[in-house]
């Protein structure tokens, strides 16, 4: 039996991105070989060609309506994201994920019934492409998809049993397997009554006992839920790959960097270990993404302020913690060639009066991200004047160090000596790719999808 493989995914909603060579040469450095985009963005594409890496490629959400409804739409995506890619030499193309966790409870089912038809049509379209052998289509789902107060009751939510039914009849002809994100951080977070150590891989003091089989960690109970839910509609065989799963190092008291190295080590080597689950002993997922490879310093924090702090390397490549993968290195291996601004900070003048200063923060924060300023955060004890500080100096990275946007009326002023304070660090600007960026290749997609819809594209 094939062992576990250990992936990432790869997100770009930063304010400092990093070059896509930068970002495959880390992956290389650290012998990873899977990775899972977001999207099909084609700087990112363009970077993979030729490394070996094996990809998943994304289509949002948005996108699914217009792929469900149109074979030709689907046609073209397959062109455009994967067949041009596809080549010798190329980018490894194995998955195309068919939307991001489309099922997701707070989404009110609005993609719902796009979902199938769009698979059916993208698997057609890399069946003409003669790409099915090679890439499949898969579902990224959340684990709230199912439910049960034991796993080995696990079922879907009632409302999706049909079409999950569907979907993964269609998913498991094709030879796909089952993709789904677990969160243990999110349950512990979400609720004060939740084991803490339950949440982890060192065993528990809180084990679910369910008939037969014990839990001692969330992953396991998470997991056999599902496995339960597949085998209620004739598919407890299906392999099931986790496409998210990691531990964020800021932005909610549970969020730091000895939980995230704990959270993370455990999980590689539970993974690693073949055991397997108690509901699938000895066989463990085929494939575990890490979320993830980068923080992201323009993700939405709805959820939570520990959004952007995912990362087990932070925005410029570097690594926030020891880890042992399983692939070859005891440890992580920070990127090279990082193209950094400037040693230079802009902070508060100390000479000046903040009483003014609350509507430049707010400008600040709403460009740069600032939440290591908030409650749970790395930085939320660093007093009035080094948040004023360090809400002025991210503010002034994001814009390339021009010394305009150090002025915030008199108020900041640039300095040379590092003012970090503590485990607070002042980030230091990097030189990113101009042109990388999910924005072109979106709207080119939906130019391109009105045409089609228009009727126009074969006269082109």
């Amino acid at each position: 039996m094939a062992e576990s493989g250990i992936g990432f995914n790869w997100g770009t909603l930063s304010t400092h991105r990093l070059p896509p060579y930068v970002v495959v040469n880390l992956l290389k450095v650290n012998r990873i070989q899977k990775v899972k985009l977001f999207d099909a963005d084609s700087y990112v594409l363009q970077g993979l060609m030729g490394s070996g890496i094996e990809v998943m490629v994304g289509i949002p959400n948005e996108l699914l309506q217009v792929l469900a409804s149109s074979p030709t739409a689907a046609d073209s995506w397959v062109h455009d994201s994967v067949v041009r890619y596809a080549v010798r030499g190329g980018v490894d193309i194995r998955y195309v994920a068919v939307g991001n966790e489309p099922f997701l409870t707070s989404y009110q089912g609005q993609f719902q019934s796009y979902v199938l038809p769009a698979v059916v049509n993208i698997q057609q379209s890399l069946t003409k492409a003669n790409l099915a052998g090679i890439v499949k289509p898969v579902v990224p789902c959340n684990a709230d998809a199912y439910e049960a107060s034991l796993p080995s009751q696990g079922t879907f939510r009632p409302e999706l049993t049909d079409i999950m039914t569907q979907l993964v009849s269609v998913l498991n002809k094709a030879g796909s397997p089952f993709v789904v994100n677990i969160y243990p951080f999110l349950s512990l977070y979400q609720s004060s009554d939740f084991p803490q150590d339950y949440a982890f891989f060192g065993g528990s003091s809180h084990p679910l006992v369910d008939g037969p089989n014990v839990y001692y960690n969330a992953f396991d109970g998470n997991h056999d839920t599902l496995a339960a839910a597949l085998s209620k509609i004739g598919f407890g065989q299906m392999p099931i790959v986790i496409g998210e799963v990691g531990w964020p190092t800021d932005g909610a008291l549970s969020a730091n960097i000895s939980a995230a190295r704990a959270f993370n080590q455990g999980l590689i080597d539970h993974v690693l270990s073949n055991k397997g689950t108690p509901l699938r002993p000895g066989v463990p997922p085929m494939d575990i993404y890490l979320f993830s490879l980068l923080d992201e310093g323009q993700k939405n924090i709805m959820p939570g302020n520990f959004e952007r702090h995912w990362g087990v390397f932070s925005f410029d490549g570097q690594a926030k913690y020891p880890l042992n993968l399983g692939l070859g290195y005891k440890t992580l291996r920070n990127a090279d060639d990082v193209q950094y601004l400037p040693s230079r900070w802009c902070v508060a003048d100390p000479t000046r009066d903040l009483a003014l200063v609350s509507d430049h923060i707010k400008l600040a924060c709403s460009v740069a991200d600032c939440t290591t300023l908030l409650y749970g955060g790395s930085c939320n004890s660093i007093g009035v004047a080094g948040n004023v500080s360090y809400a002025f100096n991210s503010y002034y990275q994001v814009k390339k160090q021009d010394a305009r946007t150090c002025e915030f009326d008199g108020l900041g002023m640039i300095t040379f000596l590092d003012p970090s304070i503590g485990d607070c660090r002042f980030l230091v600007g990097i030189n990113d790719f101009s042109g990388y960026g999910f924005r072109s290749q979106w709207n080119g997609w939906i130019v391109s999808l009105v045409i089609v819809f228009l009727g126009f594209w074969g006269a082109l």
